[in-house]
């Protein structure tokens, strides 16, 4: 994130202005790159004496999604800031810094852009030992929120300063639905035994959802319906009885095109 706190970078979302670069191939939906640049609003809400840099982002506007038969028509941003929501509250931010907004072409969602080699992803990763934290925490995410497009392209490899690679994931947009509609290319731990510290974190994040003064469960059902979020709470439920990575049922459990 080019040496800016994650705060910093949310309210820039947020607040900063928006300049769309163009639209960003191979998406189903109407997907844009953007700089979204420092203004007055995002200096007086940081109270910054110093310039702070552009950043790149993903803009997806509600108006561009295309209809899905199983999802609700113009929730799939919605989705995207859930999936934030969830991984943020876990502790593991797998998911880049994404806010809803206004923008050119509407309201949508406003995604941090992870630099990383398209070369790279789950399947020339898949096995490495390297990576099997962040991934079994990115297997784990998706059984949760119902992830019904883990591609492998979906998975990111960012280099970090120290040199060590960093796993994001992204397109979370038809996730949270009521209905088992797990789809991912992860399978690598399915049936193995969640690590503690991950079922630790797993815990933790369910307690908070049944505590009322606790504000992730409203920020939540403000973008997922009622059933959505007992769907949700379900699902935990069942991983924490479970103790286990999920394995894969009958009927369709991997995501197409695969990559």
């Amino acid at each position: 994130m080019r040496g800016l706190d994650k705060d910093t970078v949310l309210t820039l979302l947020q607040l900063g202005t928006m300049d769309v670069q163009g639209l960003l191939p191979w998406s189903s939906n109407y997907t844009f790159l953007v700089r979204v640049c420092p203004n007055t609003a995002v200096a007086h809400t940081l109270n910054l004496e110093t310039q702070i840099p552009e950043i790149k982002a993903v803009y997806k506007p509600r108006r561009g999604e295309r209809p899905l038969w199983d999802f609700p028509r113009g929730t799939l941003s919605l989705r995207e800031r859930a999936a934030y929501l969830v991984s943020h509250a876990l502790g593991w931010d797998l998911v880049p810094p994404t806010v809803l907004r206004d923008g050119p072409n509407g309201f949508g969602s406003v995604q941090l852009l992870i630099e990383h080699d398209p070369d790279l992803h789950y399947f020339t990763i898949e096995g490495d030992p390297r990576f099997r934290d962040q991934l079994q925490k990115i297997a784990l995410l998706d059984i949760i929120i119902n992830n019904a497009d883990r591609k492998s392209g979906h998975v990111l490899l960012a280099e970090q300063a120290n040199g060590a690679g960093r796993l994001w994931g992204i397109d979370h947009g038809i996730s949270f639905h009521t209905d088992n509609k797990l789809r991912t290319v992860i399978w690598e731990f399915a049936g193995q035994p969640i690590p503690p510290p991950l079922l630790a974190d797993v815990t933790a994040f369910q307690r908070r959802l049944e505590t009322a003064d606790d504000e992730l469960y409203a920020n939540l059902s403000e973008l997922l319906s009622f059933d959505e979020m007992r769907a949700l709470q379900r699902r935990l439920e069942n991983i924490i009885e479970r103790g286990t990575f999920k394995v894969p049922g009958p009927g369709r459990h991997y995501p197409w095109p695969p990559v």
